[in-house]
């Protein structure tokens, strides 16, 4: 995942200059809104039926779920709120794909 190493590098500049400032929790709000945007960029990123349904069996979602969420036609931003999704990609998951926990990063530093 290319876009997941870029990321990282704009978390790391980003928590290294600013982190002088008080803000745990705007970087937990920003922590949550990064990871529903990333679900929305994968579930764009799986744009046919078959492939969401693969996709959301791998990851472990009943039969009858992923078929309900993979032939759903609402839009990327509002199924990458739904707890399918959640889930299927799991805050662990993102981690284990190599994705940054700012908390940790801000805490770290």
């Amino acid at each position: 995942m290319n876009i997941i190493t870029k990321i990282n590098q704009t978390i790391t500049g980003w928590i290294n200059y600013y982190g002088v400032a008080n803000m745990k929790k705007f970087i937990e709000e920003t922590q949550q809104w990064l990871n529903h945007r990333l679900r929305q960029l994968i579930w764009k990123r799986w744009k046919k039926i078959r492939t969401r349904y693969q996709k959301l069996r791998k990851y472990g979602i009943g039969h009858n779920d992923a078929m309900k969420l993979a032939n759903s036609r609402k839009g990327y931003w509002r199924l990458s709120r739904n707890g399918i999704i959640h889930r299927a990609i799991t805050k662990e998951r993102l981690t284990k794909w190599g994705l940054k926990d700012m908390s940790q990063l801000y805490e770290s530093r």
